[in-house]
């Protein structure tokens, strides 16, 4: 509403006029609404924001943790082979998303099992998401064929 129409229609007396206007105008509401709306709303970017990169920290280290099993558990593979092209893949992705990676491959005569922990880039401050990311599996090995049929 236009403030003449307003003025018009409120009651007479300077007292009166003034505490109208206070009341009923709605002077300095879009201030109020983006004050309060505006933090908000950067506040739930940055949440989403963190989110992704806390997801793709997670991407990283199961394709780190896939890589060193499956350079491990090879016939004549070693934990120092997978632990190895882990943290080769590791020098090529983490260094945006995955902070401080740690990698330990462990292997006995029948298993593999490949850990992969770190924390994702911080976007909201004092916010620390934690990776981690996990993989086993059997080593492979030749079996020969004992000529049995079933």
């Amino acid at each position: 509403m236009p403030a003449r129409h307003v003025i018009s229609r409120c009651p007479r007396g300077p007292l009166a006029r003034r505490l109208y206007r206070a009341l009923y105008g709605d002077r300095g509401e879009v201030t109020v609404e983006l004050v309060i709306a505006t933090p908000l709303l950067l506040l739930a970017l940055l949440a989403i924001i963190q989110f992704a990169v806390w997801s793709h920290a997670t991407h990283v280290a199961q394709a780190a943790a896939s890589q060193a099993l499956a350079a491990a558990r090879v016939q004549h593979g070693t934990a120092g082979a997978g632990h190895a092209a882990g943290r080769r893949l590791l020098d090529d992705l983490a260094a945006g998303p995955l902070r401080g990676p740690q990698l330990s491959v462990t292997r006995d005569a029948t298993s593999v099992s490949v850990s992969v922990r770190g924390e994702a880039a911080t976007v909201l401050p004092g916010v620390q998401l934690h990776v981690h990311a996990e993989s086993a599996g059997e080593v492979e090995r030749f079996v020969p064929d004992t000529g049995t049929t079933p």
